[in-house]
């Protein structure tokens, strides 16, 4: 049952928010369906590629500062969740964001999942500029009346070249090859089939398989393409292929995709530019660590900001030396600036007391287990199995259980033996500790 959060009229054809509680289904959140949790209702603001102007970045904060907690909380897919909203404020918000263009389609706003190389074009690593690509892709998806269906779970990638949001596990993936040619990965991984596209086409390609997709699906509840029939996971590239004028090559390709995100600090790149990569502890982003970037962007970059799938920021277009100062400035703020903080790879779902289905208050745990270190896996704690914005590729996994926590050490599909370490904070720091490979 859906409950109206707000009487507040909304434009014609514009839906009112609602409130959702978690119940079956696709219970993923967005901005004008609303979930409860017990820290009050929670809202996903889906931010394309993680881009936003300066401009955009202050109207987010003031949304939480006036309806919600005063936090912006990152997500692993680069998008932004305001927590503690009032129960009245949906329709207040969903106005906001409108006005803001930070919803620009109603129908369309849970389908907007799309994460891209943090980086590209500002250093020398990726293979050709994929700006582009996000904009259109966008512009397509909001136009696509069969898209409307796609879950708030579906995601697209977009890759430079250089493997990073290659290896997140998306559903479609589009990765450059140079500034010609690219690849679709259709399905998540190395299971993920390869489809050769010409770069210009890329995006619409993206969208007709993400089309194709809905046609072959068996029903609502199929929101992921490892989630089809085995027959209809099987014709999808093909049926893909087919739709969008592409050739399948006659023998199935290979394409290693790395997993490495990019390490914090400062990122030189091409015209005498710098990039500042910095990481969000836990994710969170205080009202005064938001306005330390978003003040940086504006005053010495070139007031963007770009949220990355690792709980990151990135702000683009500074010079060489007010860059130095401006990451200590940053560091000043609690942000992670380099490889050697001890919040370097760390992350946690919000646990307990916003979360009831939490077994525990993950982040503070998180955050006694703390060590200097010098070599680390990622961790994520997790309050409950469900592991919410847990990371890809190898790390080290730790869920709360009424036995106390479970350590185990992940590398793509394979999981090591797990540990249960008792809950007492040093005995459970040291075992996270060994399970990262940390020196300290």
């Amino acid at each position: 049952m859906l409950a109206a959060m707000s009487a507040t009229a909304d434009s014609p054809g514009s839906p009112a928010a609602v409130v959702v509680p978690r119940t079956g289904g696709d219970a993923c959140p967005g901005t004008l369906r609303l979930h409860r949790a017990d820290d009050g209702a929670l809202a996903r603001v889906r931010i394309p590629g993680g881009v936003l102007t300066a401009g955009r970045a202050r109207i987010l904060l003031d949304a939480a500062d006036r309806l919600g907690d005063g936090e912006l909380h990152l997500t692993s897919r680069g998008n932004i969740q305001l927590r503690g909203l009032r129960g009245d404020c949906g329709g207040e918000l969903a106005e906001l964001l409108r006005t803001a263009g930070l919803l620009p389609s109603d129908r369309h706003e849970r389908a907007r999942n799309v994460v891209a190389s943090p980086l590209a074009g500002l250093d020398a690593f990726g293979r050709a500029g994929i700006r582009p690509w996000l904009t259109e892709l966008d512009a397509l998806l909001c136009a696509s009346e069969r898209a409307e269906a796609l879950s708030g779970r579906f995601l697209f990638a977009l890759d430079d070249g250089r493997g990073d949001v290659d290896a997140l596990g998306a559903d479609l993936t589009l990765i450059a090859l140079d500034d010609e040619r690219a690849l679709l990965r259709i399905g998540p991984g190395a299971t993920g089939a390869l489809l050769p596209v010409p770069f210009a086409s890329a995006p619409r390609a993206a969208l007709l398989a993400a089309e194709t997709f809905l046609d072959l699906a068996a029903g609502p509840d199929v929101w992921r393409i490892s989630g089809l029939p085995g027959a209809a996971r099987a014709a999808l590239p093909a049926e893909a292929a087919r739709r969008a004028g592409l050739v399948p090559p006659p023998e199935p390709l290979a394409h290693r995709a790395t997993s490495a995100p990019p390490e914090p600090g400062a990122v030189t790149g091409p015209h005498g530019r710098t990039a500042l990569h910095v990481g969000v502890p836990m994710g969170r982003l205080t009202g005064a660590r938001w306005r330390a970037l978003v003040e940086t962007a504006e005053r010495l970059g070139s007031g963007e900001l770009r949220c990355t799938p690792w709980r990151g920021v990135v702000v683009p277009g500074l010079a060489a030396g007010p860059a130095r100062q401006a990451l200590d400035a940053l560091a000043g703020a609690g942000l992670v600036t380099g490889p050697d903080s001890p919040w370097a790879g760390v992350g946690a779902c919000v646990g307990r007391p916003g979360c009831a289905k939490s077994l525990a208050d993950v982040r503070a745990e998180a955050e006694a287990a703390l060590k200097p270190v010098h070599a680390r896996l990622p961790v994520h704690w997790s309050g409950c199995e469900r592991r919410c914005g847990h990371p890809h590729g190898e790390w080290v996994d730790v869920v709360a259980t009424p036995e106390g926590h479970r350590v185990t050490r992940v590398r793509g599909e394979v999981r090591d033996t797990p540990v249960t370490v008792p809950d007492d904070p040093a005995a459970l720091a040291a075992a996270v500790a060994t399970a990262r490979g940390v020196r300290t």
